[in-house]
């Protein structure tokens, strides 16, 4: 029963955010929500009594999954094909899981800086950036490592990557891009 209850969950989730991403988060209601998934509000209530616990939810979900990939990336070894293979799974992280809030945030930046889990959610993007780093690199380098997770983002972000690279091909580019700035090949 917990399982059918979690992909509830995160189906409330996805979908509140496609709505926030179409018309933003202040004109979406939560009946426009339950509409859209098929349910009735009192069922939606039941996972989430407000739209502000649903941001939260999500951010806090983010939160996690980057706590637990620089959890695994620091047990892995400090080679080139870990490095690569961190950058593999961020860019799994972006066109999965992560991509609905990418979609919101690009519309809904203000109401980004507001949630609770801001704070959590930059520490662990800058314990995340710094998985890339080479142990004793110069300046340069740690830079450029830092870049690399960027350059994997902004191929998720289409508004940001305004080229005339089919969207098919927009993240392998990105991914080719980052993994020169690591300098490993």
């Amino acid at each position: 029963m917990a399982g059918r209850r979690t992909d509830t969950r995160n189906r409330i989730q996805q979908v509140a955010l496609e709505l926030f991403a179409e018309r933003g988060y202040e004109q979406t209601t939560l009946q426009e929500v339950a509409e859209r998934l098929e349910i009735t509000r009192p069922a939606l209530y039941y996972h989430f009594r407000t739209k502000e616990e649903i941001l939260a939810s999500v951010g806090e979900r983010l939160v996690d999954s980057i706590d637990e990939l620089v959890e695994w990336g620091h047990a892995q070894p400090k080679t080139p094909e870990s490095r690569r293979e961190i950058l593999l799974r961020i860019g799994e992280l972006l066109e999965g899981q992560w991509r609905p809030l990418f979609k919101f945030a690009q519309v809904n930046q203000g109401v980004m800086q507001g949630m609770r889990t801001g704070e959590r959610m930059q520490r662990g993007m800058i314990r995340m950036v710094s998985l890339l780093e080479v142990p004793g690199a110069d300046p340069v380098r740690r830079f450029e490592a830092r870049l690399a997770v960027f350059a994997v983002i902004l191929g998720s972000v289409p508004f940001l990557f305004d080229m005339e690279v089919p969207e098919s091909e927009r993240a392998s580019v990105a991914m080719e891009v980052a993994t020169k700035l690591l300098g490993d090949a």
